[in-house]
């Protein structure tokens, strides 16, 4: 069955929104692992706004070739991608862009039969990209199978991954990587271990 993977850079508290206020930079290592992650995929799910800043950068970015190789491979990934674009109500015209659909899903339990649905499907991985409400809507469905964040080593106010999830969700560390950026990639997959029970005291904890 095909993984959903949500690939996100982040910050040490966890922010989402707004990257342009705390994304100092992308190192060309770390670029190249973002491509390594990217060409597991041939499916991305986002939000409109989101698809709008894509549909901005990419088409261009190919066709006049600019950027590094490592740049010119994503475009080209981005190009070929089928572009899943949700919406609630599907009012909205999209930008064209090659291979891309308008899902409109008008509730959360729309929302989990449409992608389970497509996860069964043959196919590549399928990248969560966002925004942040429609990517925090998704992992609070228990839809992710994978969590790759690029941690960026500053704190910023704002809206967080996980700040609204109901109850506590238990994660397993499958590897790590640092960027010459000082960015470092925490590499998860939920946990299908039987949660612990509150410790009593903070003793409990180291014994």
């Amino acid at each position: 069955m095909r993984k959903i993977v949500l690939q996100m850079m982040t910050t040490l508290n966890g922010r989402l929104d707004d990257p342009m206020v705390w994304v100092h930079g992308v190192s060309e290592d770390q670029y190249r692992e973002i491509g390594r992650i990217h060409a597991t995929f041939d499916t991305v799910l986002v939000g409109r706004t989101t698809y709008e800043e894509m549909a901005a950068y990419w088409p261009g970015a190919l066709s006049e070739g600019s950027g590094t190789e490592t740049n010119q491979a994503m475009a080209r990934r981005m190009h070929t991608y089928r572009k899943l674009v949700f919406s609630k109500t599907g009012r909205q015209n999209l930008t064209d862009w090659n291979n891309t659909e308008q899902v409109v899903v008008g509730s959360d339990d729309g929302l989990a039969k449409y992608l389970a649905a497509l996860k069964a499907r043959p196919g590549g991985d399928i990248h969560l990209s966002g925004g942040s409400r429609f990517a925090q809507s998704v992992i609070g469905l228990d839809l992710v199978d994978e969590f790759h964040f690029f941690v960026y080593p500053v704190v910023s106010p704002g809206a967080s991954w996980f700040s609204q999830l109901p109850d506590k969700r238990e994660l397993k560390l499958l590897g790590t990587s640092t960027y010459e950026n000082g960015v470092v990639r925490l590499h998860y997959v939920p946990s299908t271990a039987p949660g612990k029970a509150r410790p009593a005291s903070f003793s409990d904890l180291l014994t």
